[in-house]
């Protein structure tokens, strides 16, 4: 997995590394997809709360946002072979860390096991980081006069990944019957990466775009601080907060709004589907009405689904509201990426890596943990107003706070037990007797609980299904903040003679961007 110049790349070898790009993430989207429809038996056998569970989801995407930072300040020192090498390391060592889950928490209690699962989910994240920090610059190098067209191309290999996942998600946990282990659930994300990394075995790697065209490192780094780029940076860490970050609850929300975990899942495919069809498109649309006019209907079709999720009470309005909201989504990550790579060539890797990074960051410590706050914090606020008993029987002992907002959210566990009647916890309590060990604080628990089980799950489902309704409707408003943003660069690049991609010259030459010097 070597190999630096570009002119010695063949078109063969070009495709060849663009699909193995798309499978690398294609295994990210599986392994997030999975991830997402097995966040119900993590919280019912570890007690995590939906803070707690947003915090090891928002783990993940922290670990691959700095890592793409970092990747991308050495991808051409080190080489993107090497890289895709140590991104391969980086995933298998995702996959021991995080089936031990099991075993710690019979060890060390819930604790250990949310150690287990965040460190294995920042690891799988530094994976995907990896890989992103190498195909995204890649891809741009290798296809430089349609970049837009082939980053989407490229970034279809995430929904695709959402939509193998989320089958097997699908038919591994029933709505009626045991649901297959999470550990062999969570292990098919490991076909895939063999896969892409059969695909990179002895393949050549061109450098960046800039590196081939010889601009100095210091002149890559310097790009970051444009101010042009300064705003993509801004809008590209709302980008990742909407997407990523709604994208780590959707199905779970979706699933209790249509009473059915099954139906949100495959409405999830659904969407997936769709986003996947779609990005193969963006270069006929982008010729129409540039990557910016993409981006701000993208946004505004994106505030309209999610404001539209968070009211509707059918099947069939979630399925329109889904629709809505996925066509808007569809478009925004890869197309940012190449208006950054577009108006920034002399970057390199630095200024699209920067800008997946932080579009990570901003998921992992914003969008995750924070739409998972914002379903506890009204869900909580909801059951103490209709059934201050009730929130008292299921609140967490623990206190989850974000940015200063302190709440204490209900005991997904509990709530667990209070889902299935008992019989989960019945079947722990048997292997704990049996094993000589501790009866679990909630046998006693659920033996005063139950008596009132019927009326309470009433109100807890309302709470809970309430908080998920206005997590996605305060949500909307990201994308709606999002195009006026866009709205104002359209209005720039009007002013300024248009918006046109900027090519880089010769070694030593002027780089002419819409008549002006850039």
């Amino acid at each position: 997995m070597s190999g630096e110049s570009k002119e010695s790349v063949p078109s063969s070898n070009a495709q060849r590394l663009l699909w193995a790009g798309f499978m690398a993430i294609l295994a990210a989207g599986v392994g997030f997809s999975i991830r997402g429809g097995i966040l119900t038996q993590w919280a019912n056998k570890f007690g995590f709360t939906m803070t707690e569970l947003g915090q090891i989801t928002g783990g993940g995407l922290v670990g691959a946002g700095l890592i793409i930072l970092a990747g991308a300040f050495i991808a051409d020192k080190v080489g993107y072979g090497k890289l895709m090498a140590l991104a391969f390391l980086a995933h298998f060592i995702s996959a021991v860390v995080t089936l031990s889950a099991g075993y710690a928490y019979q060890t060390g209690g819930k604790v250990a096991a949310f150690n287990c699962l965040y460190w294995g989910m920042f690891l799988f994240a530094v994976g995907n980081g990896i890989c992103e920090a190498v195909v995204n610059p890649l891809v741009a190098t290798l296809f430089p006069n349609n970049k837009t067209h082939y980053l989407n191309i490229l970034h279809a290999g995430w929904p695709g990944g959402l939509i193998i996942g989320g089958l097997a998600s699908y038919f591994m946990n029933p709505d009626k019957g045991e649901p297959v282990d999470w550990m062999i659930q969570m292990s098919i994300f490991l076909v895939p990466v063999v896969l892409y990394g059969a695909m990179v075995l002895g393949q050549r790697f061109p450098k960046s775009e800039a590196s081939d065209a010889g601009v100095s490192y210091g002149t890559m780094f310097i790009q970051l601080f444009a101010p042009l780029m300064i705003v993509l940076m801004l809008l590209h860490a709302l980008v990742g907060y909407v997407e990523l970050g709604t994208d780590s609850w959707i199905a779970k929300i979706t699933g209790s709004i249509m009473q059915s975990p099954q139906n949100g899942l495959m409405l999830f495919v659904y969407t997936s589907a769709l986003m996947f069809a779609l990005r193969f498109f963006a270069g006929p649309i982008v010729h129409r009405i540039s990557p910016l006019g993409l981006l701000f209907v993208s946004s505004l079709l994106g505030f309209a689904g999610l404001q539209m999720l968070g009211v509707a009470n059918t099947a069939i309005l979630c399925v329109v509201a889904a629709t809505i909201y996925a066509c808007g989504k569809t478009f925004l990550w890869p197309t940012m990426l190449a208006v950054a790579s577009e108006q920034f060539p002399k970057g390199g890797a630095i200024t699209i890596g920067a800008l997946g990074g932080i579009g990570m960051l901003s998921a992992g410590l914003l969008g995750g943990p924070g739409i998972g706050f914002k379903q506890d914090f009204n869900a909580s606020h909801r059951l103490k107003e209709d059934s201050p008993a009730v929130y008292e029987r299921y609140k967490s002992a623990t206190e989850n706070s974000f940015f200063g907002f302190k709440v204490y959210g209900l005991d997904g566990r509990k709530v667990g037990v209070l889902d299935d009647g008992g019989k989960e916890l019945a079947r722990e309590d048997k292997i704990n007797t049996e094993a000589g060990k501790p009866q679990s604080e909630l046998v006693g628990w659920w033996a005063e609980t139950q008596q009132t089980a019927t009326e309470d799950k009433t109100v807890v489902d309302s709470a809970v299904l309430y908080g998920g309704r206005r997590a996605l409707q305060l949500t909307s408003y990201v994308p709606l903040a999002m195009a006026g943003g866009y709205l104002l660069m359209i209005l720039y690049f009007s002013a300024t003679g248009g918006y046109k991609a900027v090519h880089i010259s010769p070694v030593g030459a002027d780089e002419i961007y819409g008549g002006n010097e850039h």
